[in-house]
């Protein structure tokens, strides 16, 4: 695996298929409340994104962008605030793959909305460590995402036979295609995160012998050698692309994974422990509930409550994302 696909699952990343907007003439949608991350892809025509903390976004044919959970917006064919004077709808209520259709016929503009939820009790996370609205044109965008957003253009203008299936792997597909358009396009951003690694092959090499081998009792000196640099390189490069050391790195990582034990598994806490290198159960309950503010027991219980809340809200008890996070 790699660091992008580590994380994703690790996190618990799942999407879902929200709204479709159909419009034509005059029409502004309001998003003010929905659930988890945002991402809008404009299959046909074009539209203005506006916020309260930005300039208004001119949106084409083929763009994808996607916006930090709970930020309030609007979609139409005018920047701003174009409720007056066209027909306007809230998106508040309205159920997975549900359309809104706006303003005259035909409809010039179409628009997917999918959202993206993850489990914010995990350290690790992408989704909120990214800038607060990610745009990719469609010029700017790889082969990879042009193609997904055709396919999901097509899988939903024209439903086949499988069309469920298809679209609940391209919800998957098509974050991973836009995060590897971004990453692409923005790598100051990304430093002083776990995002950095993916710009240092010699980081990115540590990385996966972090997430690979957790119960090893890793070191600097010992995880330089593994990557055949010298310790002071590591000890410097490190730092400068994760913002952390890699003993503190492990730490955080040990107890995501033991995390995603607990949530996705009915596995002892003697067999979590000793997965993510700890030798007693006391040891480990003591290092996950300084982590993340809860005994072992009692996040096991909590996360159950969020699955069955999240399987009321739409959301898809396992996302093609979340594949088998080694221990």
């Amino acid at each position: 695996m790699d660091p992008l696909a580590d994380v994703l699952a690790i996190s618990g990343v799942r999407g879902a298929l929200s709204t479709r907007i159909e419009a034509g003439g005059s029409w502004a949608v309001v998003l003010d409340d929905y659930p988890g991350t945002a991402l809008h892809v404009i299959t046909a025509g074009s539209a203005w994104l506006s916020t309260p903390e930005s300039e208004p976004v001119e949106l084409a044919a083929g763009d994808v962008v996607l916006l930090p959970a709970g930020t309030p917006h609007g979609l139409g064919n005018e920047p701003g605030d174009g409720r007056k004077g066209c027909e306007y709808a809230t998106a508040r209520g309205r159920g997975s793959g549900d359309v809104i259709s706006l303003g005259t016929s035909p409809a010039t503009t179409r628009i997917v909305t999918i959202h993206y939820d993850s489990d914010p009790a995990t350290l690790t996370q992408i989704l909120p460590r990214l800038p607060g609205l990610v745009h990719v044109r469609a010029d700017n965008g790889t082969a990879g995402l042009n193609d997904t957003v055709r396919m999901l253009a097509r899988e939903v203008a024209q439903p086949r036979i499988g069309t469920a299936a298809v679209l609940k792997s391209l919800v998957d597909i098509v974050l991973v295609e836009m995060l590897r358009a971004w990453l692409a396009e923005s790598p100051p951003e990304c430093f002083g995160t776990w995002l950095g690694a993916l710009y240092d092959p010699v980081v990115g090499r540590a990385l996966q012998h972090l997430h690979q081998d957790p119960a090893t009792s890793w070191t600097t000196s010992s995880l330089a050698q593994a990557i055949s640099v010298s310790r002071a390189t590591l000890s410097r490069r490190f730092p400068a692309a994760v913002g952390t050391t890699p003993a503190a790195y492990l730490a955080v990582w040990r107890m995501d994974l033991a995390a995603v034990h607990l949530r996705d598994t009915h596995d002892s806490l003697e067999n979590i422990a000793a997965s993510v290198g700890y030798g007693s159960v006391p040891a480990f309950t003591r290092a996950f509930t300084r982590a993340h503010g809860r005994t072992p027991g009692r996040y096991r219980a909590e996360a159950r409550v969020k699955h069955e809340t999240d399987f009321r809200l739409g959301f898809p008890q396992q996302s093609a994302l979340v594949v088998d996070a080694r221990a």
